[in-house]
């Protein structure tokens, strides 16, 4: 900060009330529509509800969410018209997109499909997947130099949700392309000469070998990629029917569609981007009849964010927002995920049943994300994930018996006798016994059934390692 006095002082001085703004010229949201502390950075979502599992400092306090526990990432479940988007993610995006206005943070959200989050003058890059009057289109490749990279980054988003597909021999099939036509074209192919290329085209492969014939190393590549199309386990056929999703007439001038530093009328925008430049960015997925490519787009902007994130000089908190994660889950993404805390970083996943995640993936993802939300109307099968998550606690019970008093003198035993005849019952007393016993903090049944609509179970975690137990918070207010 001594080293940079002068130029701020400076600059202060000289641009009075417009220094340091954001490269928009933007101060502030067009509309705020929920309760910001921008000292803190944080968004309030609602208040927590004074019960027995509240500790006394919760009782009717506001929950509030903000970068120190978003950088442990956070995954939100509830079904349709429970109020995800509307309590969590919407609140979440407005108070990311304002920190951005402070240099402080770097937001990418991903809207389903007809219902775009937030207003577009809250953002300065809008993708409209095949939408013709979209300005932005998506780099494929974000902007990677690196073949192994680039390909690494497309076959997570191709494949990466296949069993029957090994990650990384899509990634290596892809790279023995990209490399060869990178030598020889500067760039990386457009995803309809990939697809060709995939699917072993003859007029195609046949260009790109004599193109790459005074290169030995590439064309060893290329020749690699050659021997291995169409034999058994080739990850090819399955990586060109993932790209055949999007190589239709819908986004023809999407991802590159024309392989131009341009497509079409609309300029590439690299996610990199907002590794470098406190950027506010919305992706609206397709709308209604290509839920598969709206799927698809949503891992490759996942996977594109995992790698831009770890480019080391970042000074701000870079967040993406997946307002459905449906699809995008994977055994690459969540251990990527593990790694965001560390990286200045953070992602919202937001899923209407885990269902929607592999079986085998449901013990690592509640694993690798810090926050953890249930919204009122999950399924005991749901539930159960959540409960086996947040484990047990000890706590103290208190059972009150009553015994029959025998009395042994005579007179006591008349004035028993008539002290029943009067009161209709017999002398007992009461034997209190206080013990400590185990049970669960949300049992599957209670998450089903006792979280009131409106509400969630809320749980957070810190960057700095800090726990605030699984607690019911009111999401109306």
């Amino acid at each position: 900060m001594d080293v940079r006095r002068p130029d701020f002082r400076e600059t202060v001085l000289r641009q009075a009330g417009a220094a340091w703004t954001h490269p928009s010229g933007s101060r502030d949201l067009p509309r705020r529509t929920g309760r910001h502390d921008l000292l803190a950075r944080q968004v309030r979502i609602g208040r927590w509800v004074a019960g027995e599992r509240a500790p006394a400092a919760y009782h009717d306090a506001g929950a509030a969410l903000g970068p120190d526990v978003l950088g442990t990432s956070l995954l939100a479940v509830g079904p349709s018209g429970s109020g995800k988007t509307r309590t969590l993610v919407e609140p979440v995006t407005e108070a990311l997109a304002l920190q951005a206005l402070t240099g402080a943070c770097a937001l990418v959200a991903v809207s389903s499909a007809g219902s775009p989050l937030g207003s577009d003058s809250a953002f300065d890059v809008i993708v409209r997947i095949g939408d013709p009057s979209s300005v932005h289109d998506l780099d494929p490749y974000a902007g990677c130099d690196d073949p192994d990279e680039a390909a690494a980054v497309l076959a997570e988003a191709l494949v990466g949700d296949l069993d029957t597909v090994n990650a990384q021999g899509a990634a290596t099939a892809l790279a023995q392309l990209l490399g060869p036509y990178r030598a020889v074209h500067g760039r990386f192919p457009p995803l309809p000469v990939l697809r060709e290329l995939l699917e072993g085209e003859p007029t195609a492969l046949s260009a790109l070998r004599e193109a790459v014939a005074g290169d030995e190393v590439m064309r060893r590549e290329l020749d690699a990629r050659v021997r291995q199309a169409g034999a058994p386990g080739d990850p090819g056929r399955a990586l060109a029917d993932r790209l055949a999703l999007l190589n239709r007439p819908a986004f023809a001038d999407f991802l590159g569609g024309d392989g131009g530093p341009q497509s079409g009328a609309h300029r590439a925008f690299s996610l990199r981007s907002v590794a470098h430049h406190p950027l506010r960015v919305r992706v609206d997925l397709p709308e209604r009849g290509h839920e598969e490519a709206g799927r698809l787009i949503t891992r490759l902007v996942l996977a594109q964010f995992h790698t831009v994130v770890r480019e080391a000089g970042r000074g701000h908190f870079a967040a993406l927002v997946l307002d459905d994660a449906t699809g995008a889950v994977t055994a690459g993404s969540v251990r990527r995920i593990q790694r965001l805390r560390s990286q200045n970083a953070g992602v919202l996943l937001s899923l209407r049943t885990v269902a929607d995640v592999p079986e085998a993936l449901h013990g690592p993802l509640y694993g690798a994300v810090g926050c953890r939300m249930a919204f009122s109307g999950i399924t005991t099968w749901d539930g159960s994930r959540f409960a086996q998550t947040w484990g047990t606690e000890w706590v103290e019970t208190t059972e009150v018996a009553k015994h029959t008093v025998f009395a042994d003198q005579p007179m006591t035993r008349a004035l028993h006798a008539l002290r029943k005849l009067v009161t209709g019952k017999a002398v007992t007393t009461d034997a209190v016994t206080v013990r400590q016993v185990e049970r669960e903090r949300w049992s599957a049944s209670q998450l089903a059934h006792e979280v009131p609509p409106g509400h969630a179970v809320l749980s957070l975690t810190t960057v700095q390692g800090e726990h605030a137990p699984p607690l019911l918070v009111d999401l109306r207010g």
